[in-house]
């Protein structure tokens, strides 16, 4: 239990490494986070410094829901529980990390990373259709939103193992409380389209 427990712990606090901010320090000496739509993550640092910089952001962010996960099956003990609970203690991690404040992005690119290791298809075949559906909208909010709603789903369908539905239905919740801001946008009109220069004060993803 103690292992697991530490497990869990040490998932937030790799979570919590905001790599868009200490990249953003690093390269121009700012705190993203008062720069372009404000957030901590992918999107934003297109934005701020340009598409390496976001590449990177992007592919750190994905590992470390990765890495969490598998964090969870080393130190688990068997527990399927416990890589799901080290998936989301790295969400959590990211959306409030420790180290800057508890400010940070709102958690799709590790999402992707942690559900793409707990459950590959269901997470393919949701990432499929939130991909077409950025293509088609240019909403990557949207997309963003549609691939949290679909992956459980997908779950159900494929008949995984219930503490993995149960992980993606609280992600879920997680990932819409942090884009209610969005939801109203798109609803408006208002939201940030993909490529469309800086931001109208909207939050757009992968964060």
């Amino acid at each position: 239990m103690v292992l697991q427990i530490i497990a869990i712990i040490l998932s937030y606090l790799l979570g919590s490494i905001s790599f868009s901010v200490v990249l953003a320090k690093l390269l121009k000496g700012i705190d993203i986070r008062q720069h372009g739509s404000g957030n901590a993550g992918a999107t934003n640092t297109l934005r701020i410094l340009g598409k390496g910089p976001a590449v990177l952001v992007l592919a750190l962010d994905v590992l470390k829901g990765i890495a969490a996960v598998w964090i969870g099956v080393w130190m688990g003990g068997g527990e399927a529980w416990v890589p799901a609970l080290c998936g989301i203690g790295a969400i959590v991690g990211h959306n409030w990390p420790v180290y800057f404040h508890f400010r940070g992005g709102k958690g799709i690119a590790t999402t992707i990373g942690v559900m793409a290791t707990l459950s590959f298809l269901p997470a393919l075949y949701a990432g499929i259709i939130a991909i077409l559906l950025i293509v088609v909208t240019r909403y990557v909010s949207l997309g963003s939103l549609v691939f949290v709603a679909l992956t459980p789903v997908f779950l159900l369908i494929l008949g995984y193992a219930w503490p993995i539905f149960w992980t993606s239905l609280i992600i879920c919740l997680f990932a819409f409380w942090r884009h209610r801001s969005n939801i109203v946008k798109i609803l408006q009109g208002r939201e940030n389209k993909i490529g469309s220069g800086g931001p109208k004060g909207g939050k757009g993803i992968v964060k």
